[in-house]
């Protein structure tokens, strides 16, 4: 049976490299919810439309519609091993996800929960530049830029917006953590340890 996998953990904790690997060696999908969404409005889907609506004045999506746009997700990779980044947010989402797979022959096989610090994320993500001409992205500690470039540094790579999304974080997923808890699916990784060894201990826990 097709796995479905969790990735929960703040901006900045590595999921996003994590998930490449993952795609690229064992041919996982990615669903990264802001992604769908914007699949979703491009396409101009019945609940893509009323989505735009929601986004455009700035609001939140009603928990029915973001699950039904994962719904018409999930039947297209029915038969496909997937990763859920940024979904579910709440514990209401993972219970309505729970009846959706199952609905669907699936289930949450493992929710890996990256750990790290707020410090970390702080200085992962505070210290990003981007060449606005050609998108690269580099670090001023771990991937100076050359000194004859012009970088800037993105809105919400600033400190205080990442405090803010990192206080949004904390609050909604300490309780999904229990919830998976309960359901003996949580496994946490140290996501301060270099890439190929957060990978190696994921594949090994979850028995690829």
């Amino acid at each position: 049976m097709a796995k479905t996998i969790i990735f929960l953990g703040p901006p900045g904790a590595g999921k996003g490299t994590q998930a490449e690997k993952l795609q690229k060696n064992f041919g996982f999908v990615h669903i990264s919810t802001g992604d769908i969404l914007r699949e979703a409005v491009s396409k101009g889907t019945e609940l893509g439309k009323i989505a735009k609506r929601y986004m455009e004045e700035g609001k939140l999506l009603p928990d029915d519609l973001i699950i039904g746009i994962i719904e018409e997700k999930l039947k297209q990779l029915k038969d496909k091993n997937i990763i859920l980044d940024g979904f579910p947010r709440t514990v209401k989402q993972a219970q309505a996800l729970d009846e959706l797979l199952k609905k669907l022959g699936r289930k949450v096989d493992a929710v890996i929960l990256f750990q790290i610090s707020d410090e970390e994320v702080i200085r992962r993500l505070s210290g990003r530049r981007i060449d606005p001409k050609t998108g690269k992205v580099y670090h001023i500690e771990f991937n100076p830029p050359p000194k004859n470039i012009e970088v800037i540094q993105r809105d919400d790579d600033k400190e205080e917006v990442i405090k803010k999304r990192l206080q949004i974080y904390h609050s909604q997923t300490s309780p999904l953590i229990e919830y998976y808890k309960k359901q003996n699916k949580l496994i946490a990784v140290d996501a301060t340890k270099p890439p190929q060894e957060v990978y190696n201990e994921i594949i090994s826990m979850i028995q690829l």
